[in-house]
């Protein structure tokens, strides 16, 4: 189910590419709102959405490869503008009556496109005889154009590296204008939405809110909705805005599984209570979740554990309020476009991988989704338009198992109260420094490890304290933030000297990949 209707939507056409999110979020950013779908479900799509413009994107196929993808031929007889983009621009040749073939000369990396003639994709920053710097990514070329293509770019393995039809408002572009190796590949699309298509840019947050009001309001009539509030952004996010719409008929349930970080819970029940007035309950289930973690070192069963008994104190809670008819849940499109990819087939079902999964089959309840066309970054957009303070709004990401897999090996009562201790440290000293914003993600790791230190003329044998924080866009690959050494001296020394339990500090500098951002 869709949130809301946007009658000028740019259709993105998926064919297995890895930086397909970057092209929406790209096209979002001017201001257009887009949607993505796999190739196997783009005819339906288009007939559904109707769209202004359709996108097609790269992929690792070769149109020479029998039974290659291949966008619906309804997309290119329908009168609309299309952008083919590398294995896209392939399949457009191809589909319109031209020839490509797998080439020796390949390009991956950079590359330059020397302008050959004037276009409305590079209005405003391109000029004939100039070359500029674009990122490839291709093995196969173009080798002949369909009849009423022109040449508007060529590269040194590409010699159509730009090509179009003014005429039909068709253009296929063989380098990636959605990532930042392209400098002006932002600008590109824009003058294809805007200068091509002729949509204006005037989607907004604002105009989104409106109408995901108005959306929820016809979906829950007069029923009651609960929302499991995570502390989280998203679900907070989630939780305002269906308060907006349908005030009363919510209420939100925020389970402390004594996971959560320092003065978290009393932290989003102060706010939520005191400032927005939202009916929530409070559920200590501190004892429940630590007891039937105690000792646990399998970081698969802890999640399961975690996960279960969330359901179970949920469902519990649920009933006192006399059962509700929906669940609020703070899916992102991320989530949504993963569970119907490029290599999922036709499944819509969104996976069990949020913190009320299994819930709605269990107590027979529908979902109420309002962010699920959102990316994070828009989150924290509508977030703003609903009165978030901003210190909440930039909070780093905290995943749902919470503290119990920062702490690998078996947990303890112990265990996580110094690992929360040290963890508040190493976040007031990342907030001091002003570099909190900079930084995606940042906590402390308590290591199954002990060894030898002197304190106090006295020898100590306690635990070993790992501090991790990465830069990222969006989670998918990440790299270790590169702190000044003073900085981290001065964060290791606090945690040593306030924080019982520890007497050894070190640095996690691994980048994703080959690591992952968590440790478990």
């Amino acid at each position: 189910m869709k949130t809301t209707d946007h009658p000028d939507t740019v259709l993105i056409i998926d064919f297995g590419s890895q930086v397909t999110q970057l092209i929406a979020r790209r096209v979002r950013e001017a201001g257009v709102f887009s949607e993505i779908v796999p190739f196997q479900l783009a005819e339906e799509a288009f007939r559904r959405i109707q769209p202004k413009a359709v996108i097609l994107s790269g992929g690792p196929a070769s149109t020479t490869e029998t039974g290659s993808p291949r966008a619906p031929q309804i997309v290119f007889e329908a009168g609309v503008p299309v952008l083919g983009i590398c294995y896209g621009q392939m399949t457009m040749c191809v589909q319109m009556g031209g020839t490509a073939e797998s080439s020796d000369h390949r390009e991956f990396g950079r590359a330059f496109v020397q302008v050959e003639k004037e276009c409305p994709l590079f209005d405003g920053m391109w000029a004939p005889g100039q070359r500029h710097q674009v990122w490839m990514s291709h093995g196969d070329r173009v080798i002949s154009l369909p009849e009423g293509f022109e040449v508007f770019g060529k590269s040194e393995g590409a010699p159509f590296a730009v090509f179009g039809d003014p005429t039909r408002k068709m253009y296929g572009i063989m380098f990636h204008p959605e990532v930042v190796h392209t400098p002006d590949g932002a600008k590109l699309l824009q003058n294809f939405v805007h200068k091509v298509a002729g949509i204006e840019g005037d989607w907004s947050m604002a105009a989104y809110k409106e109408k995901a009001i108005e959306t929820i309001r016809k979906q829950v009539g007069s029923g009651k909705v609960i929302c499991a509030l995570s502390g989280g952004v998203d679900s907070s996010v989630a939780a305002l805005l269906i308060h907006e719409a349908v005030g009363d008929q919510l209420t939100c349930i925020l389970v402390d599984h004594g996971l959560m970080r320092k003065n978290e819970a009393a932290d989003v029940v102060t706010m939520f209570r005191e400032h927005y007035n939202l009916p929530l309950i409070l559920v200590d289930a501190v004892d429940r979740f630590v007891d039937a973690l105690e000792g646990e070192a399998d970081p698969e069963r802890k999640r399961k554990t975690i996960g279960r008994l969330f359901i179970e104190v949920f469902e519990e809670e649920a009933k006192k309020l006399g059962g509700a008819e929906f669940l609020a849940q703070g899916t992102l499109y991320p989530d949504v476009i993963e569970s119907v990819s490029f290599t999922g087939g036709p499944s819509v079902t969104i996976k069990s991988h949020h913190n009320v999964g299994g819930l709605p089959e269990r107590m027979n309840m529908k979902l109420v989704e309002p962010l699920r066309e959102l990316f994070k970054d828009e989150v924290r957009v509508l977030g703003k338009e609903l009165g978030l303070p901003e210190h909440f709004i930039g909070r780093h990401p905290f995943p749902g198992p919470g503290l119990a897999i920062r702490c690998p090996g078996g947990i303890t009562r112990e265990k996580l109260q110094i690992l929360r201790e040290a963890d508040a440290i190493y976040l007031d000293e990342i907030r001091k420094a002003g570099l909190y914003d900079a930084i995606w993600q940042a906590f402390a790791v308590l290591l199954p490890v002990q060894t030898v230190g002197v304190m106090g003329d006295g020898r100590t044998y306690e635990f070993v304290c790992a501090l991790r924080a990465v830069t990222s866009v969006d989670g998918m690959t990440a790299d270790f933030y590169h702190y000044d050494m003073s900085f981290l001296g001065a964060a290791a020394t606090r945690i040593i000297n306030e924080v019982r339990g520890i007497n050894r500090v070190v640095d996690d500098v691994t980048s994703k990949p080959p690591g992952t951002i968590e440790w478990e």
